[in-house]
């Protein structure tokens, strides 16, 4: 009979040992902990927000003032980190980038392992999607994006989120702030949108500052980089919060959300309606300003493939609005998006007296009159 090897019982019995130990101590044995990370808030979607750089360290520190605790951000300059109100915070660096982004993500790649090891202890094995966060026009924010988006495609791929891509948040300089940044956030952009082309970044979120000077001309210098901040961070949490309230007139379901985060380059806005009584009034009302209160300029709303559009009022607007006003100011976008596009809506109750439009648009094409632009104030 030839030697069964799968049975271990044919090599003696199991009380049979092998070698006695000595008497000597033993450290135990080592058990990760998982960290259960938990928002101050219901929101739709779990997600988490990587600040790279300065700006962008600023971005995630406004969304973990809304109540995401999935937040952390690195820099290559301690100085830049320790003036967010953040308890993780990685300095991979010893003195800046000096606007220079090859040496921040040389510096990045040199700590590669160690980011990795700190972005999942800060934001945990229990998210929807990573949110990268940055300053375009910056050396640490613009070096660093591309590498970080890489270790956050790992981290969802290694912990099973259902969405493979990867998002991204980033800020537009201003003119006044000179050539390199211009021309840092032109390239940085370039390589963003062949992400977003090849189906590896969505959403991809631009906050245009130079188009936040116009829209708050009178604001001071101090509070400028919190409202442009907060007006972003704002709007994207007022959609993840809805998407998982009940509405008791038209609700906006997490689904709807799920497909605009999905569909690429989108863009945020918001636009209070004075007139809500007259229906041509309020369809020109919603034309002109969603155009004109969108975050970014340069995007062309008539390649955009889907919206959310919420409508927000108080219980004495809505007992007095016309269905039929609505909808036809709902019909306005879909006139304004492409052919075959589609227009996800929710009606709610707030606790304001007015009525406001709320928007993200998905799946727009490339914002060419903003490449433009930086390339002209980039010299490039």
């Amino acid at each position: 009979m030839s030697e069964n090897i799968d049975d271990i019982s044919s090599y003696g019995s199991n009380e049979q040992v092998d070698i006695s130990l000595p008497d000597m101590p033993v450290p135990e044995a080592y058990v990760e902990e998982t960290k259960k990370i938990e928002d101050e808030f219901d929101g739709a979607f779990n997600f988490a927000f990587v600040g790279a750089g300065q700006g962008g360290g600023r971005i995630a520190e406004t969304f973990h003032k809304f109540g995401y605790r999935r937040v952390c951000a690195l820099n290559t300059s301690p100085q830049d980190l320790n003036t967010l109100n953040l308890d993780n915070k990685l300095c991979i660096g010893d003195g800046g980038a000096g606007k220079d982004m090859d040496l921040a993500k040389q510096k990045y790649e040199e700590h590669k392992d160690d980011a990795y090891d700190f972005i999942l202890n800060s934001v945990g094995e229990e998210f929807d999607k990573i949110f990268v966060c940055a300053g375009a026009g910056g050396g640490s924010g613009a070096g660093t994006v591309m590498s970080i988006v890489q270790t956050a495609r790992e981290l969802q791929s290694r912990y099973g989120s259902d969405s493979k891509k990867v998002g991204v948040i980033l800020a537009l300089p201003k003119i006044s702030e000179g050539k390199k940044p211009n021309a840092n956030a032109y390239n940085v952009l370039r390589k963003v949108f062949e992400e977003v082309d090849s189906g590896k970044i969505s959403p991809l979120i631009l906050v245009d500052n130079e188009k936040m000077t116009r829209m708050y001309p009178n604001l001071p210098v101090a509070p400028f980089w919190e409202t442009a901040n907060k007006s972003i961070a704002g709007l994207f949490h007022l959609f993840n919060v809805t998407a998982g309230k009940d509405s008791s007139y038209s609700s906006f379901d997490p689904q709807d959300y799920k497909q605009i985060l999905e569909s690429g380059f989108i863009l945020y806005g918001a636009s209070p309606i004075g007139n809500w009584k007259d229906s041509p009034a309020l369809n020109k009302s919603v034309r002109e300003q969603v155009k004109g209160n969108l975050l970014s300029d340069g995007a062309d709303l008539n390649t955009g493939s889907q919206a959310g559009v919420l409508m927000i009022a108080g219980n004495e607007v809505l007992n007095q609005v016309p269905q039929k006003n609505l909808d036809g100011a709902f019909e306005q976008f879909s006139r304004m998006l492409r052919k075959g596009s589609t227009v996800y809506r929710g009606i709610y109750s707030g606790d304001r007296p007015n009525l406001t439009v709320y928007t993200v648009i998905g799946g727009l094409g490339h914002p060419h009159k903003k490449f433009d632009e930086l390339r002209k104030q980039g010299d490039i």
